[in-house]
């Protein structure tokens, strides 16, 4: 005999577990983003979330996999923002002001990213490289049409893109030094961005 299931009661529990875990994971990458992903526990998470503690677990099974969930979150977001800002717009100028409008707005957690790289488990280092590759290709697709239009001189990807990364990270790093108490990208970005184009832009004669 078939347990009567109901669909309209089934349905609206997946939507009530889906907002709950989607809670979960806004309310994580904000706490990452203020403290850190070393010191900021499942407790802090549960207790700001407004769910207990168990709630967490019933999502994750395991902390690295929050952790993975909301870089991956982080990424999928900073991915489409770079669709979005870049779209139509082909030079390696356009790219690399839609990186940094990208990440204004996740500057702290993208930060934390940075500097607690080393210190995250394997899974969650593995998705942060899934989100560097992502960025990767829309600077090497942006490359090779400014080569080939002559616009920039003939590098290789890897060398431009570790480049910018590294010039990047530098700034946000020390964010002390650049920007006391205030976003770096927002006050640096369109100096990084014209910077960086003046060293791999081709000079005529």
């Amino acid at each position: 005999m078939k347990d009567n299931i109901n669909p309209q009661r089934e349905n609206q529990r997946q939507k009530q577990k889906n907002a709950t875990r989607r809670l979960i994971v806004e309310t994580a990458l904000k706490l990452f983003a203020l403290k850190g992903f070393t010191t900021t526990t499942t407790a802090s998470i549960s207790k700001e979330a407004g769910v207990s503690h168990g709630t967490i677990f019933a999502h994750f099974k395991t902390q690295e996999e929050l952790l993975v969930a909301v870089i991956d979150e982080f990424g999928n977001r900073i991915n489409l923002r770079l669709h979005e800002l870049a779209g139509g717009k082909n030079g390696m100028k356009e790219v690399l002001e839609a990186h940094i409008q990208g990440l204004e707005e996740y500057e702290n957690f993208y930060t934390r990213l940075v500097t607690e790289y080393r210190l995250l488990p394997p899974g969650a280092r593995n998705t942060f490289v899934l989100i560097q590759s992502a960025i990767s290709f829309h600077i090497s697709q942006a490359l090779e049409r400014d080569i080939s239009e002559g616009r920039v001189k003939n590098l290789p990807v890897h060398l431009v893109f570790n480049g910018w990364i590294g010039l990047l990270h530098h700034y946000l790093t020390n964010n002390d030094l650049f920007s006391p108490g205030g976003s770096v990208l927002q006050r640096c970005g369109q100096e990084l961005v014209q910077y960086y184009m003046d060293l791999i832009t081709r000079t005529s004669g």
